[in-house]
């Protein structure tokens, strides 16, 4: 699993002080492209080793965000060689390709299959399999993920307000989540996963390993990798601070390898 960007909030992705490009999960022979905002193309050409964008199975979009879909159309392009090589399925809630969409008309016909994310849905993409427990509350339409490779469980706590039923939905031995902010402010309040929500969830799932990414200004500025030493300390879990880049092997939970960041406060 490689994050392509850590960015959250408007101001860290429009000023790039950390990349938005998603993350790409391979597991189970299945490439898996994840929330691809601004960017997500050139991060993956520039990835050392360099990453295809030909060898994707599917793109997953958790909402239509901006953050994490500004880069859908070029990636089904980059993947489907401009549509000369239709193939390949893509994965999104409802409202990003009803009310508002995000993908052009034309370049849904380069694809293979469109799929439409529920509550409680349940997918197969290759031989990965992946569920939605529950919809997120959020601005608009949005889906956690939780990953069943092997015998490890991975989930992806996506932007949501807390509500104490997470933990339950979101069991797993990787714990990914999605910390904008050090403290609430009323704009995030009932929308994001602050410092206190993480640890919260942290505490209650317990699992082997718990990555924070998708930052704010204040995360960057107090320095993610603090963070994740507080919530080290707090809750007796390994809580690590994700960069631009970084590779976790779901081979080996403990494993990872640790990529850059381009902001001063970085982890």
């Amino acid at each position: 699993m490689k994050f392509l960007g850590t960015a959250g909030a408007r101001h860290v992705v429009s000023q790039q002080l950390r990349a938005s490009g998603g993350m790409w999960l391979q597991a189970e022979g299945t490439r898996l492209l994840i929330d691809p905002g601004p960017g997500a193309l050139v991060r993956i050409l520039a990835s050392r080793p360099r990453l295809n964008p030909r060898l994707l199975n599917g793109i997953l979009l958790t909402h239509r965000h901006l953050d994490h879909s500004g880069d859908l159309n070029v990636m089904v392009e980059a993947m489907t060689e401009g549509g000369t090589n239709p193939r390949g399925t893509l994965l999104l809630p409802g409202d990003a390709i009803d009310s508002e969409p995000v993908i052009f008309s034309y370049a849904r016909g380069y694809l293979s299959e469109i799929v439409i994310l529920r509550e409680g849905g349940s997918y197969t993409l290759g031989r990965l399999h992946f569920t939605t427990p529950v919809r997120h509350r959020h601005a608009v339409e949005t889906y956690g993920l939780k990953f069943q490779v092997g015998d490890l469980s991975l989930s992806i706590i996506a932007d949501t307000g807390f509500f104490p039923e997470l933990a339950d939905f979101y069991r797993s031995e990787i714990l990914v989540i999605n910390t904008l902010t050090l403290k609430h402010s009323p704009l995030t309040q009932d929308i994001h996963l602050d410092l206190e929500d993480a640890r919260r969830l942290i505490q209650a799932i317990q699992p082997k390993l718990a990555v924070l990414t998708h930052f704010g200004m204040r995360v960057l500025n107090y320095g993610p990798s603090r963070v994740a030493r507080m919530l080290t300390e707090e809750t007796g879990v390994e809580v690590i601070a994700a960069d631009d880049e970084m590779v976790i092997n779901l081979d080996r939970v403990g494993e990872v390898k640790k990529g850059k960041s381009s902001q001063s406060g970085r982890a």
